[in-house]
């Protein structure tokens, strides 16, 4: 039985903590790897020792075995823990371990290489009994129509395209007839390559209304394979899963025994050993059938941890050292219920585009029954780099109804401020009446307009930009100086009548008030507000009452950005100066990059006739890829930039010009 007493992440972020943490209780050394943009992150300062990897993309650094082998051996690790990701389920990478005198925290080779292509795993799990769809695989090379016409006449639609090596979202398309069959299988592909190095798909029916269920499985070196109960995963977005919880609302005892026994199954088809995922799709009857092995840690593994009181990372560790699962493993018990959201960067209204940039304040409660497994903190950078999941945040309760308002009213108090993020839909979803009667299905996000969900209140907009501007007064009267663009006559007496400007997204809104002792005179937009009484106030809090509802609204700063947090919700202000110079526009017709990426595809040049919504130029950004298409029909007039090229957000792609505004 061999003892770990240096153990190397191969991983980033809040999987590299979460591993670090257990890997001190347990007493065992930690090593993190790093690239030049994670150098300062909390997980490389939380290890014991660090060893940076020379480079800034995935590629250059987290995805290469070597360096990594290398760093393990020159700091005299004896185990490598990939987390979830990067190689976590590379065969060749968990044989160059073995090769190098090393443990791989994770399965044998040939069980990830047995669940590695999605096709050959149905065909294996179909042998060993457990329920698959249909379906066709094409591999990776030229697509013969013929082939597109078989899965179209023995699957019929609508059909799903999936990468066949590959998970996460990544290379799938939805399919509803055979005029989009061709260019989704082209798109998917692209983007599996892109990816995973392998451009195989396969097709199979698709399921109206699934659920996505899947089971923690757990199997050691002595024979002992066990299930450790399901989770539910069916909210998601661009088939990314971003709530889940353990048990599931709709599986009851006998249902609950059957899908373990078909996972317990599955990981003795493959020999499996660890931690491992069967995931499984369910149809409205309740019917369920074999979609994936994960043969790694799941991100959202903690809700198991939560219902069954079990530290899987530890169990990861032991079995790696050859022992026997403990009896709390051979035997668990589920009790209560845990629900878990996906904190990411990434502007839902804009179509969930990443978003980047300096996170000038991330704070989330330290309450009863919540856990949080996070990558950053107040300052940090979100890299153009890599994934931009912020945090997982995670509450438990007795039962789901407590564990759900506890995680709402968790995510609501948060202040997460300098990048755009999906707080507020996380919030909309979890406070929305079919969620919480788990009437629930994959596609939720679908049926529910992310827009709608995420909704604020109307008075936000009233209430956040007058506490903001009675806060920079309060500062002012302190003697700071809030933001020296602004003309010295904004800032006049404190009794004197006071106009100030902000902008919120794309508006101004503009702030008129007059401060007589606690009282305030104020009109915010035109229009003029019932009863103003300051209770008190500061440069970073204001207890403001108006028209008889006292509430306190918390301020913070950066630079000229006013942050605002109470219970009506977050609202980011800027202060504008009052004679603001007119912005540059764009030529009109420009594209422009939603977001800071790498250029994928052209398919634009310059003379080409197009109609509105041809897709253009094709941009990855945070391993996902995007479309930019045209706005109207037109003529190409400009394409400025090439394949494999790097933009920053707001570069102009190309332009089409509108023949109309010709004419």
């Amino acid at each position: 039985m061999a003892r770990i007493t240096k153990l190397l992440i191969a991983n980033r972020g809040e999987i590299a903590s979460r591993v670090i943490r257990s890997a001190r209780s347990l007493d065992i050394a930690t090593v993190a790897v790093h690239s030049e943009p994670d150098a300062s992150a909390p997980f490389v300062l939380e290890a014991d020792e660090a060893v940076a990897l020379p480079g800034s993309s995935a590629a250059e650094t987290y995805l290469r075995p070597e360096l990594i082998i290398a760093a393990a051996q020159s700091t005299g690790a004896q185990a490598i823990h990939p987390g979830y990701g990067f190689l976590s389920e590379n065969a060749e990478f968990a044989e160059a371990c073995a090769d190098a005198g090393l443990i791989f925290v994770g399965p044998p080779p040939d069980a990830i290489r047995a669940m590695g292509s999605k096709t050959a795993a149905k065909e294996l799990m179909a042998a060993a009994g457990v329920p698959v769809l249909p379906g066709i695989s094409i591999e990776d090379g030229e697509v013969a129509t013929e082939v597109l016409e078989r899965a179209a006449n023995e699957i019929g639609f609508p059909l799903l395209v999936k990468a066949a090596f590959g998970g996460g979202g990544r290379g799938m398309r939805v399919v509803n007839g055979r005029d989009e069959l061709a260019t989704a299988v082209e798109g998917a592909r692209r983007e599996a390559v892109g990816a995973f190095g392998n451009g195989a798909v396969f097709l199979e029916r698709l399921v109206q209304r699934p659920r996505h269920i899947e089971v923690q499985v757990f199997a050691d070196n002595h024979d002992n394979v066990v299930h450790l109960f399901e989770r539910e995963c069916s909210i998601q977005r661009r088939y990314q899963k971003i709530l889940e919880e353990a048990p599931s609302p709709v599986v009851d005892g006998s249902r609950r025994d059957a899908l373990g026994a078909a996972a317990v199954a599955a990981a003795r088809a493959i020999g499996y050993r660890g931690a491992g995922t069967v995931e499984f799709i369910m149809d409205v009857s309740g019917e369920f059938f074999f979609l994936e092995v994960n043969t790694r840690l799941q991100v959202e593994h903690p809700v198991t941890e939560l219902v069954t009181g079990l530290d899987l990372v530890a169990l990861q560790l032991a079995v790696a050292e050859g022992k026997v699962l403990p009896e709390a493993a051979l035997r668990p018990t589920l009790r209560g219920h845990a629900i878990e959201a996906r904190l990411y960067a990434e502007d839902v209204a804009a179509g969930y585009l990443p978003s980047t940039g300096r996170l000038d304040l991330f704070e989330i409660p330290d309450r009863p029954g919540v856990r949080v497994d996070a990558g950053f903190r107040t300052g940090d950078e979100v890299s153009v780099f890599y994934d931009p999941m912020l945090a997982k945040v995670m509450a438990y309760g007795e039962d789901r109804e407590q564990a759900v308002r506890l995680l709402a009213r968790t995510l609501a108090d948060s202040r997460v401020h300098g990048v755009v993020t999906n707080r507020d839909l996380l919030i909309g979803i979890l406070r929305e009446d079919e969620f919480l009667a788990g009437d629930i299905d994959t596609g939720y996000l679908t049926r529910h307009d992310p827009t709608v969900l995420m909704a604020g209140d109307p008075r936000l907009d009233v209430i956040h930009p007058l506490a903001v501007a009675l806060a920079d007064q309060a500062q002012r009267r302190a003697g700071a100086v809030v933001n020296p663009a602004v003309p010295s006559g904004w800032r006049n007496v404190p009794n004197q009548p006071q106009e100030v400007a902000y902008r919120c997204g794309e508006r101004d809104i503009r702030v008129r008030y007059r401060i007589d002792r606690d009282r305030v005179a104020a009109e915010v937009e035109g229009v003029t507000l019932g009863p103003v009484r300051i209770r008190s106030s500061s440069a970073d809090s204001v207890d403001l009452e108006v028209a008889g509802i006292r509430r306190t609204v918390r301020i913070a700063r950066a630079g000229s950005i006013r942050y605002a947090d109470s219970v009506l919700g977050s609202s980011t202000l800027e202060e504008q100066p009052r004679f603001p110079e007119l912005e540059n526009a764009n030529t009109a017709g420009s594209l422009v990059a939603p977001m800071p990426g790498t250029v994928v595809r052209v398919m634009a040049e310059v003379g080409q006739s197009v109609a509105a919504g041809d897709v253009l130029i094709v941009l990855e950004a945070m391993k996902m890829e995007h479309q930019v298409k045209a706005p109207h029909p037109g003529t190409v007039v400009q394409v400025g930039v090439s394949a494999g090229q790097t933009v920053d957000q707001g570069a102009v792609l190309a332009i089409v010009a509108d023949p109309e505004e010709e004419s």
